[in-house]
């Protein structure tokens, strides 16, 4: 994990603040895009951002999207022709064949969310195109976070996007997709912050993620704040945040409480009894589906991107986050995690967990076995 300084980052929260500036982004562009989403549903944010880069693409701006292929099974059979019939590039990131199968290559999704425009402006977070308010089913928006980024961080946020399209498009035999950089990075100064890029890959970064984490848990000396989406830990990271707490850090976590994947909310709540009796203090979200995947470790390291702290963002996912050491940014991002606390959670207490009924308690037990047994079906051993 390389720092950069000169950047100028600026957080988005939810939606409401990214999709315009994303749109804008893309009205403005004049050379290339790349985008690069887990999900980009029929919806109408969706089909506001392919008008988008359907505009850019008419206007020949070179527009190369990629989705990936559980996530954007929708995309695939409905904005897929509409993009191409407009002249965007778009590459499907292992479509999915056997939605059966177990096996450990097909759990390895593009899960990053990460837009390029120009080599000049760049978006990373969590948010996929997809409607805040999941078309109507929701009565707030889906809690997310994204920045955008100018400055030296788009060097190798560009070199990123560009590697990964020009990989997807030599395995899937698309010659005349291997195209040269039309828009190299703008890398002049920005703004005073210090920030790093950071993937989860399958190669070379595999643990990139994991460690950033890990090496800014095992620092703390105050306060960690944690808001994870999908939350499952492996032993390390959770004796990494049993030690922080047993040395005297405040250790909080906002997790999901709506869930919109019911058998992972109820693994993790088997894992509520040990992070409690060790002090940590949890809330759950239950105003809308927290879909976020940020941190701040005293008040000065944050990190905002896609990856969740579970087996398929930290051993198998493609991720991207961004890692930020500014004191000014963390205190945004703490003060719209305490903002979110207060309007949408509720904090849990041990004595909750020994009251709920001895049916709940057994669920979670076996949705924790489930999941665990599911992490071993995928190729990965009890270390993990």
């Amino acid at each position: 994990m390389q720092f950069l300084a000169g950047n100028a980052v600026a957080l988005l929260e939810n939606g409401e603040q990214y999709f315009p500036a994303l749109e804008a982004a893309i009205d403005a562009a004049t050379r290339e895009i790349f985008l690069q989403s887990y999900i980009f549903d029929d919806d109408p944010t969706g089909r506001r951002i392919a008008d988008a880069l359907a505009r850019a693409a008419v206007r020949d701006v070179a527009v190369r999207v990629m989705v990936d292929g559980f996530g954007g099974r929708n995309f695939v059979a409905s904005l897929l022709p509409r993009l191409r019939e407009a002249g965007v590039q778009v590459l499907i990131y292992r479509r999915e064949l056997r939605p059966l199968s177990l096996r450990r290559h097909r759990l390895r999704r593009l899960h990053r969310k990460v837009a390029v425009i120009d080599g000049r402006i760049a978006f990373v977070g969590g948010i996929n195109i997809v409607d805040d308010f999941a078309a109507g089913q929701l009565h707030h928006p889906r809690y997310d976070y994204a920045v955008r980024v100018q400055g030296p961080l788009l060097d190798p946020i560009v070199a990123s996007a560009q590697r990964l399209w020009r990989l997807v498009a030599w395995a899937s035999f698309r010659q005349r997709d291997l195209q040269p950089l039309l828009a190299p990075p703008r890398t002049e100064p920005a703004g005073d912050i210090r920030a790093a890029f950071v993937v989860r890959d399958n190669l070379r970064y595999r643990h990139a993620i994991e460690n950033a984490y890990l090496d800014a848990i095992g620092a703390a000396r105050d306060e960690i704040v944690i808001a994870n989406a999908y939350f499952f830990p492996g032993r390390r990271f959770r004796q990494a945040l049993v030690d922080a707490a047993e040395r005297g850090v405040r250790v909080t976590l906002l997790l999901q409480g709506l869930s919109d994947h019911p058998l992972q909310a109820y693994a993790t709540r088997a894992l509520y009894p040990m992070f409690l009796a060790r002090g940590i203090r949890l809330f759950e979200y239950h105003r809308s589906h927290l879909h976020a995947k940020v941190a701040v470790v005293d008040g000065q390291w944050s990190t905002v991107g896609s990856s969740n702290i579970d087996a398929f963002s930290l051993l198998l996912a493609r991720e991207a986050n961004v890692v930020v050491d500014d004191a000014a940014f963390a205190q945004r991002l703490r003060a719209s995690l305490e903002s979110a606390i207060c309007a949408g959670a509720r904090e849990l207490k041990p004595s909750d967990w020994q009251r709920l009924p001895l049916l709940r308690r057994g669920m979670s037990w076996l949705a924790y076995q489930i999941v665990r047994l599911a992490i071993g079906i995928a190729g990965y051993g009890r270390s993990h």
